[in-house]
């Protein structure tokens, strides 16, 4: 039964449940009752509720199987099945999903187009909850998109749209999802809202442990690499983010070979979905990303690396675990976390150790039994960490299950990463080609580790891009006890460019996650680039423990000769995430910055250069092609002079901007008014030049800064060929009468 819409106010503290991806602001228009009688209504066939359950209760035994929440609806919902209007401004198209009895409704679309300004809202028809916005953003490369759930058993979708875009709007769902058991906590979010009393959270066996119990105290880094993996109706499996030799947070994520099924572009992942302590029963469900790729998988082993299509934004405050690929024997214990049914992250614990054996035609690591917690459906492809705090495997199967309170005392199994090692999963954790088969979690400050004596180092201030008129440099370096045992003594070593060994030491006391800083001897920075490592020696008059936290390395670049003080100004547009620029010189970055974060029209964003008496490229992007003015806020770039005088300027363009520039253009207001003119433009294999004369030097270069040609003028204007120039802008400086001119030509 539809419930009365008095339910708004709360909804306002309800409304960032959840999320189908990451979603990007605004609301939609729910909170002024809006009239729904003129939009069509699609609904959906009843459930056979008993069969269901029926076949749940077989499949639930079975942890190779996906734990099914949701029954699936075949549908063809375009444009023509919903109704626009107009509102605040804007064209509005609404349409009404039904599942009679449902918890809650996901969708797929299997086309979804938006123009800019256009948004995507989900919302509950009575008012409980919304997901969204989503927007050109969130288009994938395969045309559509699925979505989170909604609670309750009617979803209005709503689309807002300037009026003259509209014909720009593609939206089709095919497929509608009535979810029957209660995953991700929508049944309670309903009887919340309501005000009915709830009873235990969740579809996972009494004998689970949240993860947030003391059981799961020395894994809180860890914890935040697992996820939910939902697919239509099913919570289809758990899997985590796994860390690179890179350490660049690349969206890596591991799971079992045996989830694989359908398209993993239609998966949602679900992070940090844990109650805050040990018997809550209720977690967030907002923190999700929408879609994947697969890298590798094999059944060998049974995993499948997996690469998300966005990067989980920095306020999801993830974690990329670390892996050992050794597939020694040497386990001690083990530990799982997983999401067992869909139910709330969960923690269970083997302290005995795993070991080598065969199962369902896979090389696993055979669980005896759990001392603490289990697995369940919905568990499978989820990490199991060794002792070290390094992910050795995922969940394939096993009999593991909960009696009532109590563990069942049967068997786990999981796929080994030392045989994924072998089968293509290497590759992808190694992109530096190391040949490392062991790296820790990342990043890993404040991380528990197992060590008894273990000492982290890291460069706690060092000078940033590029130093100015050389001079000494100071390098301060941070040492953290990563151990249990207290650190009073270390050697230190480091090199400058790969230089010979120098070492310093350090006396004093440092209990466990206790820090200090150290002073390595100041330098002269030579002219150009420079990096220095630094490394732990020896700790305690020893060897560390942990060599993987032991070494950390800074780079700048100093100009130890005549500098200028120049300055980039960026005014950001609405959607500073498409912005990002660099500048070169003579084909190498000197300087680099975005993306920056969206709906911040207006903001200024200043960047000091540093620069050596020459000539610089730079180059302004656009990911979305559209340039940073008009349409959507008034951004520009410009380049300032030491006086903070304008060199010069942009910010209509398409795909990319560039310009060339050189610090003895400083007296540019002093030029003369006429300009340099170049035809045709764009050219293919001739360029004539007019405004400079005779003896006039012209040189171009490449969008890289790379000298490409050069010629005088010998009698008036230029004619020159570009017949062997490459093909792309090419930037032409004209040294004239004392004067320096520049003007690019596209080369087609």
């Amino acid at each position: 039964m539809r419930q009365p819409f008095f339910l708004g106010l709360l909804s306002l503290f309800l409304c960032l449940s959840a999320s189908a991806q990451v979603p990007h602001g605004g609301e939609p228009l729910w909170q002024d009752q809006p009239e729904l009688s003129d939009v069509p209504v699609h609904r959906m066939p009843g459930i056979d509720l008993d069969a269901l359950r029926a076949a749940d209760a077989v499949t639930d035994e079975v942890k190779s199987a996906p734990w099914r929440f949701g029954e699936e609806f075949d549908v063809n919902i375009g444009l023509d099945g919903g109704h626009w209007s107009t509102a605040n401004g804007m064209a509005v198209w609404r349409t009404v999903i039904e599942a009679p009895e449902a918890l809650a409704i996901s969708l797929r679309f299997s086309a979804f187009q938006l123009p800019k300004g256009a948004q995507l809202f989900i919302w509950n028809r009575d008012g409980i909850e919304f997901i969204g916005s989503f927007d050109h953003r969130n288009q994938k490369e395969w045309g559509g998109l699925a979505t989170g759930l909604v609670a309750g058993d009617a979803s209005v979708v709503e689309v807002h749209c300037p009026s003259d875009r509209v014909n720009e709007v593609e939206l089709t769902i095919d497929k509608v999802v009535h979810a029957y058991r209660d995953v991700v906590g929508k049944a309670s979010l309903i009887a919340e809202a309501l005000g009915v009393e709830r009873g235990p959270y969740g579809n996972s066996g009494d004998c689970n442990i949240n993860v947030n119990c003391p059981e799961g105290a020395t894994w809180q880094c860890e914890k935040r690499s697992v996820a939910l993996i939902l697919s239509g109706g099913f919570a289809v499996c758990t899997g985590a983010l796994v860390n690179n030799t890179a350490q660049d947070g690349s969206p890596l994520f591991l799971t079992a070979n045996h989830c694989l099924g359908g398209s993993v572009g239609n998966w949602t992942f679900v992070f940090n979905h844990e109650t805050e302590g040990c018997t809550g029963n209720n977690g967030p469900t907002n923190q999700t990303v929408s879609g994947a790729e697969i890298l590798e998988n094999s059944s060998a082993s049974d995993f499948a690396l997996l690469l998300l299509d966005e990067t989980p934004p920095a306020s999801y405050d993830v974690f990329y675990a670390g892996w050992d690929g050794t597939d020694a024997t040497t386990v001690q214990n083990t530990t799982g976390i997983h999401h067992p049914s869909g139910d709330l992250k969960k923690i269970c614990i083997d302290e005995d150790a795993a070991y080598h054996d065969n199962a369902a035609g896979a090389a696993v690591w055979w669980i005896d039994e759990w001392e603490d917690g289990v697995t369940e459906g919905g568990s499978s492809g989820s990490p199991l960490f060794d002792q070290n705090h390094r992910i050795i495997g995922q969940l394939y199967g096993g009999a593991a299950a909960c009696q009532g309170t109590s563990n069942n005392g049967q068997f786990d199994y999981y796929g080994r990463m030392g045989v994924s090692f072998n089968n293509g999963i290497a590759d992808h954790l190694d992109p530096l080609g190391l040949g490392l088969e062991v790296l820790d979690g990342y990043p890993a400050a404040g991380c528990v580790t197992s060590f008894a004596v273990d000492m982290g180092i890291g460069i706690s201030d060092a000078p940033d891009g590029v130093l100015c008129g050389g001079g000494e440099v100071v390098i301060e370096v941070n040492l953290t006890n990563q151990g249990t045992d207290e650190l009073t003594s270390a050697v230190i070593g480091y090199t400058i460019d790969g230089g010979a060994e120098q070492t310093t030491s350090w006396n004093g006391s440092l209990d466990q996650y206790e820090s200090t800083t150290v002073s390595l001897p100041g330098f002269s920075a030579p002219d150009g680039n420079t990096t220095v490592e630094v490394y732990v020696v020896s700790v305690n008059g020893s060897a560390d423990e942990n060599t993987f936290n032991n070494a950390a390395e800074t780079s700048f670049t100093a100009f130890a000769g005549d500098t200028f003080d120049f300055s980039l100004e960026l005014v950001l547009d609405d959607y500073g995430s498409e912005t990002t620029w660099d500048l070169r010189r003579l084909g190498q970055v000197i300087y680099e910055g975005g993306p920056y974060e969206d709906d911040q029209d207006g903001q200024v964003v200043s960047v000091p250069l540093c620069l050596e008496d020459g000539c610089y490229i730079l180059r302004v992007y656009d990911s979305w092609g559209d340039g940073m003015c008009c349409e959507y806020g008034e951004g520009s770039w410009s380049i300032l002079g030491p006086q903070d005088e304008v060199i010069v300027t942009g910010g209509e363009f398409g795909e990319l901007d560039l310009e060339q520039f050189c610090t003895d253009e400083m007296s540019i207001a002093e030029m003369p008014v006429s300009e340099l003119s170049v035809y045709p433009n764009p050219a293919s294999d001739l360029i004539s030049i007019e405004g400079i004369g005779t003896g006039a030097i012209v040189r171009a270069f490449d969008v890289t800064g790379r000298s490409i040609a050069a010629a005088q003028v010998r009698s008036g204007n230029a004619r020159i060929s570009t017949a062997s120039w490459p093909r792309g802008w090419a930037i032409l400086r004209v040294e004239w009468n004392d004067q320096v001119r520049t003007a690019r030509v596209l080369l087609k």
